[in-house]
């Protein structure tokens, strides 16, 4: 038994450069790849701007969900990367600003560096098609 597998497909697509697909829809599963704060053209958006990168991330998140035919309420799982950790509480907030109950569940961790350096915060996700 085989399972429905397709990948999502972006025009124009910012990740292509990186050898990356958007994401991926298995079964009723979408699976993001990271979203950071690089706009359709593939340039950085808000360079030592903390909540200008958040804003870019989740306008990618919801490109990505529309591309796949679906929406933000339909996510379930978020995975947080930060390159600084003073920035958890701008997350908490903009957990209550981009979601509404319930919440995904999320993990949230610090890491020395995202694949850019001048990029601040990735997400990637997990939602249903």
């Amino acid at each position: 038994m085989s399972t429905y597998k397709q990948v999502i497909k972006l025009q124009p697509d910012p990740l292509a450069a990186y050898a990356i697909s958007p994401a991926w829809q298995v079964g009723d599963l979408l699976f993001l790849s990271g979203q950071a704060a690089i706009d359709q053209q593939g340039q950085i958006v808000g360079i030592d701007d903390f909540d200008a990168q958040l804003e870019q991330v989740f306008s990618n998140i919801d490109r990505v969900l529309r591309a796949a035919g679906s929406s933000r309420d339909q996510i379930f799982k978020v995975t947080i990367y930060l390159t600084d950790m003073a920035n958890f509480s701008k997350i908490v907030a903009a957990r209550k600003r981009f979601f509404t109950p319930p919440y995904p569940a999320d993990t949230t961790l610090e890491v020395k560096a995202l694949a850019l350096p001048e990029l601040m915060v990735e997400i990637d996700v997990i939602a249903a098609a």
